[in-house]
């Protein structure tokens, strides 16, 4: 009997930013700052007010953008769209997450807060091929963000993946709650948790390593 605790999965499901590549590469802070200016220019807001709304809507919200379309009804697709155009040379290549990642067994899914269109540049970036069986955003799960059950129903649903036999990937410890609820592996990827978590299953901080490990 195999002593692997991930022996029997065959699905797995990766975030997107901070999972794939390290918050050392600054990408999301670009985004933050596009968060700023679409708030500043849509609805008038002084950059001070703007940048409280967007850390106080991701911490109430799940995402900056659900709370800007619970509070304000502004225009997802164009918010999307405009925080997005950054300079994805930043990120660095990062062939053996590549490796790793090709390595495992079975399907393989990102389901990311931001969009689709923007996962499939930062794989670009990253320089791992296409290979996923799936690239999942937002707006698969009709803008509901993570953590929200509704929102990993939905694209669950849309990825026909079995939580008995999946794995999901994330750097934010509340995204892993539900999944786990579910019946799927967590892995946090990051720092080790300051209190007990019991919805996290595995901690690292080198997912490439980890990886490799499993297989």
């Amino acid at each position: 009997m195999s002593t692997n605790p991930f022996s029997h999965v065959t699905h797995w499901v990766f975030d997107l930013d901070h999972t794939l590549y390290p918050p050392s590469n600054n990408l999301f802070a670009q985004i933050e700052v596009k968060m700023v200016e679409f708030m500043v220019e849509e609805l008038g807001l002084t950059k001070e007010t703007a940048n409280e709304l967007r850390q106080r809507y991701w911490k109430a919200y799940g995402t900056t953008l659900a709370g800007l379309m619970r509070e304000y009804d502004i225009d997802a697709d164009k918010f999307l769209y405009d925080v997005h155009q950054i300079d994805f040379s930043v990120i660095s290549p990062d062939p053996e997450l590549a490796d790793a990642i090709a390595a495992l067994p079975g399907r393989k899914f990102i389901y990311t807060n931001g969009t689709a269109l923007y996962a499939r540049d930062v794989i670009a970036a990253l320089h791992i091929p296409n290979f996923f069986d799936g690239i999942y955003g937002v707006e698969h799960a009709n803008y509901i963000p993570k953590p929200e059950a509704e929102a990993f129903d939905i694209v669950f649903s849309k990825a026909d993946v079995p939580p008995k036999k999946a794995a999901m990937f994330e750097d934010d410890i509340r995204n892993l709650v539900v999944p786990k609820s579910l019946g799927l592996k967590t892995v946090l990827v990051g720092p080790k948790p300051k209190e007990p978590a019991d919805h996290i299953d595995v901690v690292t901080q080198d997912l490439s390593a980890f990886l490799r490990q499993i297989v």
